[in-house]
């Protein structure tokens, strides 16, 4: 079944051209089933390319998805068009009243800074908290799955001595787990970041539980059941020229880095990237939307209660 995403949002043609089934809300409201509503918390400067990415992966389950964008309240973007900001994102203060069946809150490009010194770090912790009564499940990707276990938990951050910058081997650590069917036993993942969570600073917090996780660039996924979370501190939604394109802009910048490992054919930036983690991206968000759909209540106002 479909995503529901406004006609006029980028990504409903960008989808649509790929295959994806996509309905604009007015058909929605015309079936009789209640979609699964799903917040994206958009904290990346590329608004549009990080709505695409998302999209394309939740919008490949069966189930029919409505979309809403949010941001937060305070801070404004200066990459993405204000038209494009107003048209289709609401701040946060303007939906915490509503209920969502989950929510996605991405990275942002801020690892240097420590939290509290995050100019919305005050806010971000308001929408933490606001959570565990408003929403059913929540994803916290890279840098902000960093800002839930250390909200929720008090693990830390911490700086690398070099930048973790390529596709790495990862390892299925928990088979069972209903987030990983379908998950082979070793995969590659899309890593970049200067920061890292250490794993045994997580195992000393009773209740998490790492998932996956790799000997060269550490944790990757952690399950919070207490606060109906998952953490993930690598970067499954990635396009194929996502790491490309950060490669590029560094060396235009001329900011010191490395060739991506593992990424472009024997490492040849002159050569077009593979794509080696489309099919378990899929299978991660598409396992994390069904588990949302088997446990959420049917009326939505019930979440939290």
């Amino acid at each position: 079944m479909p995503i529901t995403l406004p006609e006029t949002l980028p990504a409903y043609d960008v989808l649509r051209n790929e295959g994806v089934s996509v309905m604009s809300p007015e058909r929605a409201t015309r079936q009789d089933i209640r979609p699964l509503r799903i917040g994206l918390l958009n904290l990346m400067p590329k608004k549009i390319q990080t709505e695409n990415q998302f999209a394309r992966l939740i919008g490949a389950t069966p189930l029919q998805i409505d979309l809403r964008l949010i941001r937060m309240t305070e801070h404004h973007t200066r990459n993405t068009a204000a038209e494009h900001m107003e048209t289709f994102y609401r701040p946060f203060q303007d939906v915490v009243d509503e209920k969502f069946d989950g929510l996605i809150i991405t990275g942002a490009p801020i690892e240097h800074l420590p939290f509290c010194e995050v100019t919305y770090w005050s806010e971000l912790k308001q929408v933490m908290d606001w959570t565990q009564t408003n929403v059913h499940s929540t994803f916290g990707v890279c840098w902000c799955g960093m800002a839930m276990i250390n909200h929720f938990h008090g693990v830390e951050k911490h700086m690398l001595l070099a930048k973790a910058f390529g596709c790495f081997h990862h390892r299925n650590l928990c088979p069972t787990s209903p987030f990983l069917r379908g998950f082979s036993d070793d995969f590659v993942i899309p890593v970049s970041r200067w920061t890292e969570m250490r794993q045994d600073e997580i195992n000393a917090r009773p209740g998490l539980h790492t998932l996956l996780g790799s000997k060269e660039v550490g944790p990757c996924l952690v399950e919070d059941p207490a606060h109906r979370a998952l953490y993930i501190f690598n970067h499954f939604e990635y396009d194929s020229d996502t790491l490309k394109q950060e490669y590029e802009r560094d060396i235009a910048n001329g900011t010191p880095i490395n060739v991506p490992a593992n990424y472009y054919p024997d490492d040849n930036p002159a050569m077009p990237p593979l794509n080696h983690w489309k099919s378990h991206a899929h299978l991660l968000y598409g396992n994390w939307i069904n588990e949302i759909y088997q446990s959420t209540p049917y009326e939505i106002e019930k979440i939290g209660t």
